[in-house]
């Protein structure tokens, strides 16, 4: 039995304007009343909807985060946001070295880690991505390329230091693909992620941290997912700019 309470995500990328967000999150707000028992729900709009969005969401259960930010506190980073930015716009969590940063942006093991400390040290929650590609995973790469992510992002941290620590497990090939993985193949490797936690920090955070599963999860793919003891929840994308659809991943237990 589970004693890790679950959280179910939304990544809203870069969709929706700001009145569009504002409008979405209130659906969302809506259908989630009364609140869900026992799940946290959190939702990630772009930057410039985070402020609005934040307030529209006053009062409800729905957390917001960030998809993203810098490590240093202020400077000349033109285009760049601190955490103390996403945090004044009402943010609780962030989401960090997510594969489309990785793949895009330049995001490395090494500043995600730089990331993840900044985030830590300004009491924000860090959601931190890890995933492969297929390229990788046909070459069974797959426990390799995780083990590099794990190590080189959480370099530097105490077991205590992470207990705030989400991590998602994103497999590359599944995001915006349509294509999932089972639920056998994401617990298999959220098996792994936790005993790999183990070895290195030891039974307490591993037993406690959770980990979600992202890669076009949906409503008719939830409720297996969530039937695997070491998954913890889902990073939802694509699903997660319809509050219906959104409404009904989270209500998993429920259908």
């Amino acid at each position: 039995m589970k004693d890790r309470t679950p959280i179910i995500a939304g990544n809203w990328k870069m969709y929706k304007t700001v009145p569009e967000a504002v409008e979405s999150a209130g659906r969302l707000a809506e259908l989630l009343h009364p609140e869900p028992e026992d799940v946290q729900i959190m939702i990630s709009p772009s930057f410039p909807a985070l402020y609005s969005v934040g307030r529209k969401l006053s009062g409800s259960c729905i957390q917001l985060g960030a998809q993203n930010m810098f490590w240093e506190a202020e400077g000349a980073f033109t285009g760049e946001v601190s955490p103390g930015m996403v945090l004044s716009a009402g943010c609780s969590h962030v989401i960090l070295g997510h594969s489309e940063r990785r793949q895009f942006f330049g995001d490395t093991d090494e500043t995600i880690n730089k990331k993840i400390s900044a985030a830590l040290k300004n009491d924000l929650i860090p959601v931190f991505c890890i995933g492969e590609s297929l390229e990788e995973r046909e070459k069974n790469k797959t426990f390799s390329v995780l083990d590099k992510q794990m190590e080189m992002g959480l370099i530097g941290f105490s077991a205590e230091a992470l207990q705030p620590l989400v991590l998602a497990y994103e497999p590359v090939w599944a995001i915006g693909t349509g294509k999932t993985a089972t639920s056998e193949q994401a617990q298999e490797v959220h098996a792994y992620l936790r005993q790999s936690i183990e070895k290195k920090f030891g039974s307490l955070l591993a037993k406690s941290v959770r980990i979600l599963y992202g890669g076009s999860v949906k409503p008719d793919n939830i409720k297996g997912l969530m039937g695997m003891p070491d998954i913890d929840g889902a990073l939802v994308g694509g699903a997660s700019l319809d509050p219906e659809s959104f409404s009904k991943i989270v209500r998993f237990n429920q259908s």
